[in-house]
């Protein structure tokens, strides 16, 4: 799954990593992001294109319909999301991207859940396909948005059985243009994630799980025992 993310750089890095050089409606910032802790419930940067251009709001991180009555959910599964009821209208005009510098997970040890953060070996950004009630630029916490999850593989799964859907940036590009119909984006969520092997892990402090704790402290490796 996905509960939990850092997004600490500044916007022009992580927009730069895309594929291509897209058209853009989004103001040129060069201050750091500096959320080395999102949570769920808070409202995320959200990438998603309109009118032929790439959009980024600032979007609610959960999922709860008018006739939702449970907690809001936060992550949909890539396997069964195209088809589901409460899903399908989002994965067919609510495809956005959501970029990170990585996630965290945790695993028990010892009695104790110990947190992980999961990153790029080459330390490149990552972008997590999302899904989401547009539209996106309205600012309200109505609906928002869920981080579109896939099985974990290979050692992976040693630290969850589930990961997000982290795609390629040429990939992502293509997951966020409306012209692309649901059966393709099906398909590049089957075929254009990033594997297991590109990715690193290591635990970091337990300070992480308290969601007002920030700082870049907290995606720093624990000094070995």
């Amino acid at each position: 799954m996905c509960g939990r993310f850092s997004q600490s750089l500044t916007r022009e890095e992580y927009l730069a990593e895309l594929a291509g050089n897209p058209d853009r409606c989004i103001a040129v910032d060069h201050e750091p992001i500096a959320r080395y802790n999102v949570a769920p419930g808070t409202k995320v940067l959200l990438l998603s294109e309109r009118n032929h251009a790439l959009h980024l709001d600032a979007v609610h991180w959960g999922y709860a319909p008018d006739w939702w009555t449970k907690v809001p959910l936060i992550n949909a599964r890539a396997e069964t999301a195209a088809s589901s009821r409460m899903f399908k209208p989002l994965w067919q005009h609510g495809r956005a991207i959501v970029f990170a510098d990585g996630w965290y997970e945790w695993r028990r040890e010892n009695g104790q859940k110990q947190p992980y953060f999961i990153h790029r070996k080459d330390g490149r950004p990552i972008f997590m396909a999302a899904i989401g009630s547009p539209p996106f630029e309205r600012g309200d916490n109505k609906e928002g948005f869920l981080i579109v999850t896939t099985a974990a593989d290979k050692d992976l799964i040693d630290i969850h059985d589930r990961r997000p859907l982290v795609l390629s940036p040429e990939a992502a590009t293509d997951w966020m243009q409306p012209d692309v119909s649901s059966d393709e984006a099906e398909v590049i969520a089957r075929e254009h994630s990033v594997p297991a092997e590109e990715f690193v892990w290591y635990p970091v402090t337990p300070a992480v799980g308290n969601v007002r704790n920030q700082g870049s402290k907290l995606i720093k490796p624990l000094p070995p025992a």
